[in-house]
């Protein structure tokens, strides 16, 4: 019998020049991104102009995690305590709990087959909800319509947040996920597209956005020790109105990062060869269902999700730990109960008002996910297919 033998959590090595930077940064003593010596240029400044001018936005802010950029981004765009903010229901932890840290509640939109936001279900929640904002999670890397979206949003005077986290590097109709709001967050966690164990980025065009952003991150009166930052104006208009919440990235990670920013489009590519493979494959398994992909959008193939519908749900479990003893590591969003990173909308018990959104429920039902680790190859995706085939035989 098959098994997998590679781990499904290993992420490749941080290249060389950015292990011998953070040694040297190490050895100097200095961490903190203020901490320069006389002409010393800072490793997060550099980093935010590097990531800056890939992603196309005029500012951006290195934060201590994505979650943190996403309470900070709330608070920018004027979320107070007891707001409602919109959001698809579809997504991780850290997204409704930054909503909470900024005292907000969650109004949860359903979604579609298809893992994006349901289009009709978030324009009658922007009718009903009195919210001014959405946080749209492009999560597990599906990227919606977007075009509807802003045109909902701009029909209903409501500001657009992204939450980029498994975005980075995608496009829809040819513009970078974050582009599309009034402000972004992204995550740079382990399994992310960069990897600093933590850390994220705050990305805007908007100048006053971008020097309070700077200033509640952290900076005090060293604004000025940023990378791409607005113009002085902006600054004097909010330095003595801007609380410092304290989430700024350190020269150590920037360092890391900076050395990863090169391999970013080529690792882009090389995960959209294992997904394509392991989408075909899998789309011809019987009793699988697989979303195509809209032709609108360019996606980074790090995970991939589908759905077992042709077995019952109780059988889920056990076909699941089937594949795991034949190293197939696959997460199941269907569980009642969340394991590890996994978790559906109705077990964050913390939300007031939880909602009963039955289409989401029945999508998630059988959904399961599966990590893509640049360390597979079209070898292994041919075998995880097979493995997943065979086991699906039994039901």
């Amino acid at each position: 019998m098959k098994s997998f033998e590679k781990p499904f959590t290993q992420q490749e090595s941080i290249p060389e020049d950015g292990i011998a930077r953070a040694v040297e940064i190490m050895r100097t003593g200095r961490l903190h991104r203020y901490n320069l010596a006389e002409g010393e240029l800072s490793e997060a400044s550099l980093l935010e102009k590097e990531f800056a001018e890939w992603q196309g936005s005029d500012y951006c802010v290195a934060c201590t995690s994505g979650g943190y950029a996403i309470a900070l981004a709330l608070r920018l765009v004027g979320v107070k305590p007891g707001d409602h903010v919109l959001a698809n229901a579809y997504t991780l932890a850290p997204v409704p709990g930054a909503i909470q840290n900024v005292g907000a509640e969650p109004a949860f939109i359903e979604i579609d087959e298809n893992y994006h936001i349901d289009i009709a279900d978030f324009e009658a929640k922007a009718k009903s909800s009195h919210a001014s904002v959405l946080l749209l999670s492009h999560m597990r890397g599906h990227i919606a319509d977007m075009n509807a979206i802003l045109d909902i949003c701009q029909r209903y005077d409501i500001t657009l947040v992204e939450d980029c986290a498994h975005t980075m590097g995608a496009k829809w109709q040819g513009i970078r996920s974050g582009n599309f709001g009034k402000v972004a967050a992204f995550s740079t966690q382990t399994y992310k597209h960069m990897n600093s164990g933590e850390g994220g980025f705050l990305t805007t065009n908007d100048p006053d956005i971008a020097a309070r952003a700077v200033i509640s991150s952290g900076s005090y009166m060293l604004y000025e020790r940023h990378g791409a930052i607005p113009e002085q104006a902006h600054f004097d208009a909010v330095k003595y109105a801007s609380p410092n919440y304290s989430g700024r990235m350190d020269h150590l990670r920037a360092a890391l990062l900076r050395s990863q920013m090169p391999l970013l489009e080529d690792n882009i590519r090389r995960w959209n060869m294992l997904y394509d493979d392991l989408h075909r494959r899998i789309k011809a398994i019987h009793g699988i269902t697989i979303p195509d992909r809209k032709q609108e959008e360019a996606y980074v193939g790090s995970s991939i999700q589908f759905r077992l519908d042709d077995i019952e749900t109780s059988d889920v479990p056990c076909l699941l730990k089937r594949l795991a003893s034949r190293g197939v590591e696959l997460k199941w969003f269907g569980d009642n109960e969340p394991k590890a990173f996994t978790s559906r909308y109705d077990s964050w018990r913390y939300i007031k008002d939880m909602p009963h959104l039955p289409k989401t429920l029945k999508v998630l039902d059988k959904t399961v996910d599966m990590r893509i680790p640049l360390n597979f190859n079209l070898d292994d995706t041919a075998l995880l297919a097979d493995i997943l085939d065979e086991e699906m035989t039994s039901y």
